[in-house]
């Protein structure tokens, strides 16, 4: 512990001027309730907090965006190459969108968990940026925030009328035919209600060939607070249009450029209908009742052009469309009782949570390829049903979480979760419960998870903690469908018949420092180690498909160090992370290039950098006008289809993207104007990669299945682009805390 404690400064990327003085108190949500918390200089953990001004003074995209730039421990890999369909990774662990991506990481949006049912993946498109309140990033395998949580949880809030009265309209347009309009309104009625709404419109053309993007989100909340009672009612709905075409061959790139794509098309529409209900109440002022219901329902399509396999060519089919949809409906709740006293903060809590999905596939032969590589020719067979599949899946919970203080400066947490999770898949094409290839299946997880921390806090400026914690997750529909390294899916399509998985238990320590120097600095380290038992993983059989599978041990063990300044003029923000994500059991599995991969304790999983530099910089050139600077660097990868790290040509490049920022505030109007610009110097990189295929090695770059070669495939970074719009705020006072 005292090599984690010495460890040098992180400091969490979030700063206003409120936080600067000595007798503020940040208050961490210490479960996805936000309506309780704890000081955060008794949480043992590295916790991350950002607010709301800070994302929407960046104008990045969207909350991946956001936390790519300035969170540390955080990476993007654009595997999809849309901007509102990134993976997002942290200290090794990710939240993706993309089903066959492990996912490690539990998001909640108010107090509900939104990682979807299917395959506990992250929707970004369905989470409107501009009516987020704030975020807390909370590392490790905290119990408290369910299942999936095993690398960390992302909590965030919503705003509501009473603490962001007021309204803002503003639109942005520029490179790659983009144009964006955002508006916001709130304030509180004369009979006590509060009220808020907040809509986004986003178009573009994208930046590589035949890439268009839309998106359209609504959200609205209406609340009302009384004396001993807070309740509020909200509904996110969304209808977005997303076109990624994915990783491109090395060859096929430098023949055709970084616009260019492999097959296309490559689309994705998702719909979202979500209901959320909160009550609290207080029945003294040290007792009180927290309570969220919701209602989720989330349809997805999706439209791939891909390559035939290969026994399909010698009968005149070289491509293929397939097609899927999936819809996910969702309920539950969550209720905790918050009791606190001078010595004690002591919350209890249940949960339950039933969600049902419904999945179909199918494919359709075609003959050939058009010039652009687009699926073309003459049908072949008309359309192939694949896969028709019903599950559902039900949690209940109970949890405990208590914090003592043993002396004023010295605190214990101890905390704890009980889930039980039923999965059951109902195959609709093989009825026969006997038959081998069915997907007919019903498995049980149970577990209860664990915690306990320490603080010590010898100055109001100066904090020290360390923590153990274990977090749990139970495999999704998709993974015990698509499970047999004999019959691989192509995801997220065919699924067949499979062997049981287990579920995956991460334990993970922590400890660290936080502090200030001064009224304008501050600083933090941490240290941690997270070891991941039948952890699950997507393993590659061929150029597009692969297979769930428990490989056993693994780990992810780092730093993250930091600073942050700020002053009248100026803020600054430096950090680093050290991420080491590496398999700790012997496997064997094959790759896209039919090789046999001995994969040993030790290798280093793909798609994780193990090295981030990241600075914000901000400096008012004038009290109204201020220019911004994010510089960011990742050093090289392994890519996917290089487990064993045998290949060295098999990494992605480091690489260094430096975006710039400004606004300029028309004086005493509520006019605002910004501008930004991403990738300034035009670098060419690539976020990530895998051994993979390429038949369009023909003349002219045609079909040629008698010359298949084997090839690195990139995900290339979009180039230098820039972006200027104007906004407009009106109505209320804006309350200058922290959230604001």
């Amino acid at each position: 512990m005292c090599a984690v404690l010495s460890a040098v400064l992180m400091l969490t990327p979030f700063f206003t001027k409120a936080e600067i003085k000595l007798d503020t108190i940040d208050v961490i949500s210490v479960t996805p309730l936000h309506s309780s918390g704890a000081p955060i200089n008794e949480v043992p953990s590295n916790v991350q907090v950002v607010n709301s001004r800070d994302i929407r003074n960046q104008q990045g995209l969207n909350l991946a965006d956001y936390m790519n730039d300035n969170m540390l421990g955080v990476n993007v890999n654009e595997t999809q190459n849309n901007p509102f369909q990134q993976d997002v990774n942290f200290h090794g662990f990710t939240a993706s969108p993309l089903l066959g991506t492990p996912q490690g990481l539990s998001v909640f949006q108010d107090g509900v968990r939104v990682n979807e049912p299917f395959g506990d993946t992250v929707n970004w498109d369905l989470i409107p940026k501009n009516a987020v309140a704030g975020i807390n990033l909370m590392p490790g395998s905290n119990p408290l925030f369910g299942l999936n949580t095993l690398g960390g949880a992302l909590s965030i809030q919503t705003k509501s009328g009473d603490l962001f009265p007021g309204g803002s309209v503003q639109a942005s347009a520029g490179s790659w035919g983009r144009r964006a309009s955002e508006a916001e309104f709130g304030g509180v009625a004369s009979n006590g209600a509060n009220y808020y709404v907040a809509g986004n419109v986003f178009s573009e053309d994208g930046w590589r060939d035949n890439s268009p993007t839309d998106v359209r989100q609504l959200f609205a909340k209406m609340g009302w607070k009384g004396e001993k009672n807070d309740f509020s009612i909200s509904i996110s709905a969304a209808d977005n249009d997303m076109t990624g075409n994915g990783l491109m061959p090395i060859p096929l790139m430098n023949s055709l450029g970084r616009r260019a794509v492999y097959t296309q098309p490559d689309n994705t529409k998702n719909k979202l209908g979500f209901v959320t209900g909160q009550f609290n109440h207080w029945f003294t002022n040290n007792l009180a009742l927290n309570t969220v219901a919701y209602y989720r329902n989330v349809n997805t399509k999706t439209l791939n052009g891909d390559v035939a396999d290969s026994d399909e060519w010698a009968d005149g089919a070289q491509s293929v469309i397939n097609r899927t949809g999936t819809n996910q409906e969702g309920y539950g709740l969550t209720g905790q009782l918050n009791w606190s006293t001078d010595k004690n903060n002591l919350i209890v809590g249940a949960g339950y949570d039933h969600s049902s999905i419904r999945f179909t596939q199918t494919s359709e032969m075609f003959t050939s390829f058009s010039a652009t590589r687009g699926v073309a020719g003459v049908s072949q067979g008309g359309v192939s049903e694949d896969t028709r599949l019903h599950g559902t899946s039900e949690t209940w919970s109970v949890f405990a979480t208590d914090t003592y203080k043993i002396t004023p400066k010295l605190a214990l947490t101890g905390s704890g979760r009980y889930n039980h999770t039923e999965i059951q898949n109902r195959d609709q094409l093989i009825t026969d419960p006997t038959d081998a290839a069915t997907l007919t299946s019903s498995q049980t997880f149970s577990r209860f998870n664990p915690a306990v921390g320490l603080t010590f806090n010898p100055t109001q400026s100066l904090s020290f903690y360390g923590g153990y914690n274990e977090g749990s997750r139970a495999p999704t529909s998709i993974e015990l469908g698509c499970a047999n390294k004999d019959v691989p899916c192509k995801l997220p399509n065919a699924m067949a018949g499979d062997p049981p998985l287990k579920q995956v238990v991460a334990k993970t320590f922590e400890g660290g420092v936080r502090g200030k120097l001064g009224k304008a600095f501050k600083y933090s380290a941490a240290a941690y180690t997270t070891e991941a038992s039948d952890d699950i993983q997507y393993i590659s059989a061929t150029a597009n498909t692969g297979y769930f599978n428990n490989v056993g041990q693994t780990r992810r063990s780092g730093v993250d160090l930091g600073f942050n300044m700020a002053s009248e003029k100026s803020k600054l923000m430096l950090g680093y992370s050290y991420v080491k994500a590496t398999y700790e059991s012997d496997f064997i599995v094959n790759n896209a290039w039919s090789q046999q991969l001995n994969v040993r304790a030790g290798d280093i999983m793909p798609g994780v950098p193990q090295h981030q530099f990241k600075l914000r910089g901000e400096y008012n050139l004038k009290p109204n006008w201020a220019l911004g600077t994010n510089i960011n660097t990742f050093s090289e990868s392994y890519m996917r289809g290089n487990e064993n790290n045998a290949d060295a040509n098999g990494k992605v490049p480091s690489y260094t993207v430096v975006n710039l920022d400004s606004r300029y505030t028309v004086n005493n109007t509520g006019w605002e104007i910004f501008g930004k610009v991403n990738n300034l110097f035009d670098r060419d990189y690539s976020t990530a990669g895998m051994l993979g295929t390429n038949v369009f090695t023909g003349a002219n770059n045609t079909f040629d299945a008698a010359n298949v070669s084997n090839t690195y495939l990139l995900a290339p970074g979009a180039p230098r682009a820039g972006w200027v719009g104007a906004r407009y705020s009106f109505g209320g006072s804006k309350k200058t805390t922290d959230s604001d």
